[in-house]
């Protein structure tokens, strides 16, 4: 079909975990000048296809030529040699070392801080990047330190770039920064392939698209000749209806009540200045906000998790009773009948235990109901065996340690187990970050259930389409305050941005 020679041909390529074969005889061709999305479900076999590419993997069988010409990559040194370069979901950086500390690090050759500055900015210069070479990485933001990630494999003479989920705590305006830079560097002759889940991202950014279904490629296709539809249906292997059900709320009635609530963090700087708004049974509030305008904080104050400075957090029963939640630890809240599900942004982190298999980790909410030293594995190994078969969790039993799974179907595990606890108060946090359109609407969809059994949710998002389409009500925050509340029915993505970037937002 192409004449052109790719810059990258991988033919037969096949990688075996144990039994689970990751990648399974997958044909990809990249080309110079282009942009390629990489699309497929979580567990498909997108990462570990580019992780063999860049040297963190061996394939276990088949070849990868550049430029037409046959190379073996047994290393990141061999792919870097070769002018691959591959930014991972979760950065390498040194903290305490500047910008070019790090782009510099564990290079041969004599260290020359002056002409390592000076030859970063003529990349920046180059692409549009804003990169000060002298600040200190734990002065960044997300952002920043993503374009210190760039910069850096560029430095060391990349032409070949594979970014994996680059977007996923990026903000809309952050997104369209990078965007922005992909294109020049495209449009400069680089190679350039994108790992990502958001599909108008995939529309608005890549040229050509390549699909994986469970380890195999299924095919690829220009952009421009393709739709949403048919790339879900590729991603699948059956149709799949893309539409977020959002019924009216029935009967609401106060649940949650926050009034005044100030929360500084180590510093002293106010995370949360004076929020106050109510929550009401079977409605999905939403939180809109630029990253870290105090969203975390939010959800660890009602779940017990972060101490507050002034202010209140009351529990109303049915009966209209209020229990104030500040000053009761997670345990004593719990205990109460309160059923807060919190699902952390950091979700191996905070949320479970890496080298437990699923059944141990689904007991980590349950242990304490035990009668005895010796806990009963029944209800946590079947509600696992659920979990799989309904969210379609991609593991080789239930007995697998969490740690070896995507990324994507970790967070499934971690969504479903919250979920599973018939909370009467939902909170989640970043629900469907890395996760493919697919599950993401199964998500979306078991959210909108618990609502419909009543439950009061707040669901804290980054896409704002998703918010609008999603939410009862939407929460804005803006530097830790309260830039105001708006019906999710007949609000826009206009009217929500300009609140997260300014006070009450627009000023009309």
């Amino acid at each position: 079909m192409e004449e052109r020679i790719p810059a990258v041909a991988m033919r037969n390529i096949t990688k075996r975990f144990g039994s689970v074969v990751a990648s399974d005889k997958c044909w990809l061709n990249i080309y110079r000048g282009e942009i390629l999305a990489m699309l497929g479900e979580n567990g498909s076999g997108k990462t570990t296809l580019m992780n063999m590419l860049s040297g963190v993997y061996f394939p276990d069988e088949g070849t990868i030529a550049i430029d037409g010409r046959e190379v073996v990559i047994s290393s990141p040194k061999d792919a870097f040699d070769l002018g691959i370069g591959m930014i991972h979901q979760h950065f390498k950086l040194v903290d305490v070392f500047t910008a070019a500390q790090n782009i510099v690090l564990g290079l041969p050759g004599k260290l020359d801080l002056a002409e390592a500055s000076r030859k970063i900015r003529e990349i920046c210069d180059r692409y549009g990047f804003a990169v000060d070479p002298d600040q200190k990485v734990y002065e960044m933001s997300v952002s920043q330190k993503q374009t210190v990630e760039i910069v850096k494999v560029l430095y060391r003479g990349a032409d070949i770039l594979i970014l994996d989920e680059p977007t996923a705590v990026l903000t809309p305006q952050e997104t369209d920064k990078l965007f922005a830079v992909l294109r020049n560097m495209r449009d400069d002759g680089k190679a350039i392939v994108i790992i990502t889940h958001k599909m108008h991202e995939v529309q608005d950014l890549s040229d050509r698209v390549a699909v994986l279904r469970k380890g195999h490629f299924t095919g690829d296709m220009l952009t421009k000749d393709t739709n949403v539809q048919e790339m879900t249906n590729m991603m699948v292997g059956r149709p799949v209806e893309l539409n977020i059900n959002r019924p009216e709320p029935e009967d609401p009635k106060p649940r949650l009540e926050v009034k005044n609530l100030t929360v500084r963090d180590a510093d002293g700087i106010a995370k949360l200045d004076d929020v106050s708004f109510t929550v009401n049974t079977g409605e999905i509030l939403g939180i809109a906000g630029i990253s870290g305008c105090g969203q975390k904080e939010l959800l660890e104050a009602i779940a017990g998790l972060q101490p507050t400075e002034t202010g209140s957090i009351s529990y109303i029963e049915n009966n209209g009773e209020k229990e104030e939640l500040i000053g009761k630890d997670p345990l004593e809240i719990k205990k109460m009948g309160v059923a807060l599900s919190f699902v952390p942004e950091d979700r191996l982190g905070m949320g479970l235990v890496a080298n437990m298999d699923l059944i141990d980790n689904m007991m980590l909410r349950s242990y304490r109901q035990g009668k005895s030293l010796f806990t009963n594995r029944k209800a946590p190994n079947k509600l696992a065996h659920q979990m799989v078969d309904f969210l379609e969790i991609v593991t080789p039993s239930v007995e697998t340690p969490v740690r070896r799974l995507s990324g994507g179907n970790v967070q499934k595990v971690l969504v479903g187990r919250e979920i599973s606890n018939a909370p009467t108060v939902l909170l989640t946090a970043y629900a469907t970050r890395g996760l493919d359109i697919n599950s993401s609407y199964t998500i979306y969809d078991l959210v909108t259930q618990q609502k419909m059994r009543g439950v009061a949710v707040i669901y804290v998002g980054e896409d704002l389409d998703v918010l609008l389409e999603l939410c009862d009500r939407i929460l804005v925050l803006c530097g830790g305050k309260v830039s105001g509340i708006v019906d999710g029915r007949k609000t826009d993505k206009r009217e929500v941005g300009a609140m997260m970037t300014k006070l009450g937002g627009l000023q009309e």
